[in-house]
């Protein structure tokens, strides 16, 4: 909530620089629809964190690729290469090596992957940011990468006050008098989303969907290496060594 509300704070300003006569009534549709999927998302992936190593957490997002991949298919006609749909068949497999066998009984590492409910949590966050991902990229088609970035924050705010409001309306004055603590690192979180949601609005309205989501993997590297050098988490060379096959699954579908 706290980060929705240096969101809020940044958007007010560069209201001034949109054109509210050019957005139809799909744009503000599909922006509040987007912002509505994205909150719920962003609620499972911050349980998901408090549960699962980041080292995980990062690669996990590749699947994003391929739910958001097949609904692009469905609802917006965007139909990948072969090579496009080679590269996000690796991403699949390399997923595969992310949890290692924790016995010598013969256990399915997919099976034990999906078990963890880290995991479950991280899925439910990716398909709720993946249908997401189809009404935000309608929205920035009608109304432009910063009027849909600038309102998926400011519907956001509100969105997470009532999420805060129905879960943990009991602990509002103890969360405020927390959050204070953390000041910066919430003044810097909010900046970094309104960054990377901006970027992402400008990839968005020049890629399919499929490819600018494939290109966003390669930040799984440094997640896997920042997972291992901050907190600790083992097996690193199993870990990133899935990271990279799923680069070369990226990078051929970013060529396609």
């Amino acid at each position: 909530m706290v980060s929705y509300l240096v969101l809020t704070i940044l958007c007010f300003p560069l209201l001034t620089l949109i054109n509210f006569s050019e957005l139809s009534t799909q744009f503000w549709l599909n922006s509040f629809l987007a912002a509505v999927l994205d909150m719920a998302g962003t609620l499972f992936l911050v349980m998901s964190l408090s549960k699962t190593d980041l080292s995980v957490f990062g690669p996990l997002n590749a699947y994003k690729v391929v739910i958001s991949m097949i609904l692009a298919m469905l609802f917006l006609e965007e139909i990948p290469s072969s090579q496009g749909f080679i590269g996000i068949f690796i991403i699949l497999i390399a997923s595969y090596f992310l949890f290692p066998i924790k016995s010598k009984v013969s256990t399915n590492r997919l099976l034990t992957l999906f078990l963890e409910k880290g995991v479950q949590y991280r899925f439910l966050s990716i398909l709720l940011f993946s249908i997401g991902t189809i009404p935000l990229k309608t929205a920035v088609m009608t109304g432009g990468a910063l009027a849909t970035t600038v309102f998926w924050c400011l519907f956001g705010f509100p969105l997470a006050a009532l999420v805060h409001h129905y879960f943990l309306k009991d602990k509002l004055n103890s969360d405020i008098a927390k959050s204070k603590q953390f000041f910066y690192q919430f003044l810097y979180l909010g900046i970094s989303i309104f960054l990377m949601q901006y970027m992402t609005m400008i990839i968005l309205s020049q890629f399919m969907v499929a490819y600018s989501l494939a290109l966003f993997q390669l930040n799984m590297v440094l997640q896997v290496f920042l997972g291992y050098r901050i907190f600790k988490e083992q097996h690193i060379k199993q870990r990133l060594a899935a990271c990279l096959v799923m680069v070369i699954g990226s990078l051929l579908v970013i060529q396609a």
